[in-house]
């Protein structure tokens, strides 16, 4: 199953979708991007979701596995997950 591994640093979010063997990159989204809030706050970080979930939708990937990378599921990491469920990933 691919993975949407997040990344979360004091200014910026990240969040990337990993192919099943973790080889390949099939999707990414970040606050760097242009468009996206700052990315200190819940909004850009629930930006980032939905973006990232519309490109893996996009590449054919309806369900991944979460992977929060030790971060406390809340805060910015939660309003990602809910971003990218809104916007119709399943994991």
């Amino acid at each position: 199953m691919p993975r949407l591994s997040v990344f979360r640093s004091g200014r910026h979010i990240y969040a990337q979708v990993f192919s099943p063997n973790l080889e390949r990159v099939l999707a990414s989204a970040s606050t760097l991007e242009s468009g996206v809030g700052g990315g200190r706050n819940i909004a850009s970080a629930a930006e980032v979701g939905e973006r990232v979930a519309k490109r893996s939708l996009d590449a054919g990937i309806e369900a991944v596995a979460f992977d929060h990378s030790g971060y406390k599921y809340h805060g910015r990491i939660k309003a990602l997950a809910d971003g990218a469920r809104g916007a119709g990933l399943k994991f």
